[in-house]
């Protein structure tokens, strides 16, 4: 049995040679199996690929894929998993907040029982994270579940195993701005819950901080649209409700006339305004979302460009 374990990363250099060294023992000392630990460098700018070069020196166990330019974490684990070659695949973030010693847990869930092709964590609790954080990712995880088409589970991140049947189900997904822990949901199959406590981030920063653009537009883009409708259906929602308004102040406005109280042209020109704004709102929210869904796939542009690899045959 192989176990291939994917990373990506951003400038990690506080973090890489602990998280090698966990790895490394969790494999040697517990599991006792053939692995190998794919680094998807995202374009760090640190000495994030020089530790890893340096690693490597010591056992050949780990393999590089160094990206063109800086693509993001999604891309870089379709990356990872498009070059994986166990039966089994680990996927994790590197900043050591997800333990590595979980993976013989999970290793030990996906092999006592053959039907399983999944074993998903979820977080039961998140020391060190900012109140608010937790908050606007809890109100994330909501949005989620009653939107879209599948069910995410709350607190269910980016750290998971699968089966080779399942990888290759995924890679086959040449999807653009792919939302992995949601594809892997997609496909299917049984899947196993196993609850862990998540720790604190081992050193350094967070390179994704909740309130940033970055997070916003990878949860609406990536998560929302590409599981869910209900942004469309919002749209004519909302539209609709701004005529049905305009309809009313029409009444009021035929009502004012014949009791002679309306001021001359004030009502008219907002009801105008409104019937023309919300009909326009509503269009252009529907349109809007359908053709930048088709603009971003008729592009044909790959997800990832890979500078060079090191360690693949």
């Amino acid at each position: 049995m192989l176990i291939s374990v994917v990373l990506s990363f951003y400038n990690e250099e506080d973090n890489i040679p602990e998280l090698v060294r966990r790895l490394r023992a969790v494999f040697n000392d517990r599991i006792g199996c053939d692995y190998e630990l794919i680094f998807v460098n995202d374009d760090s700018t640190d000495r994030s690929l020089e530790l890893l070069l340096e690693e490597r020196t010591k056992r050949p166990d780990i393999r590089i894929i160094n990206m063109s330019r800086n693509f993001g974490v999604s891309e870089c684990v379709m990356a990872g998993l498009h070059k994986a070659r166990g039966d089994g695949v680990v996927y994790m973030d590197a900043d050591l907040q997800d333990p590595p010693e979980l993976i013989e847990e999970m290793v030990r869930l996906w092999k006592e029982d053959k039907k399983t092709e999944v074993v998903y964590t979820t977080r039961t609790g998140r020391p060190g994270e900012h109140p608010f954080k937790m908050l606007l990712t809890k109100l994330g995880y909501q949005i989620l579940q009653s939107t879209a088409h599948i069910d995410i589970k709350p607190n269910s991140g980016d750290f998971k195993l699968l089966s080779r049947r399942v990888v290759n189900e995924i890679v086959k997904l040449n999807e653009k701005r792919p939302f992995v822990r949601g594809l892997t949901t997609w496909v299917g199959f049984q899947q196993k819950q196993l609850f862990y406590q998540r720790e604190e981030r081992h050193s350094g920063k967070t390179k994704f901080p909740i309130y940033s653009w970055r997070v916003i537009s990878n949860f609406l883009d990536s998560a929302l649209i590409s599981f869910s409708d209900v942004p469309l259906k919002l749209a004519f929602f909302i539209g609709s409700l701004a005529c049905l308004v305009a309809l009313i102040l029409t009444a009021g406005v035929v009502y004012q006339y014949f009791v002679r109280t309306t001021l001359p042209g004030w009502s008219t020109l907002m009801v105008t305004m409104l019937m023309l704004g919300g009909g326009q709102f509503m269009i252009m929210g529907v349109l809007g979302l359908y053709l930048n869904a088709v603009f971003q796939e008729s592009k044909r542009r790959p997800n990832y460009i890979i500078k060079d690899l090191v360690g693949f045959e």
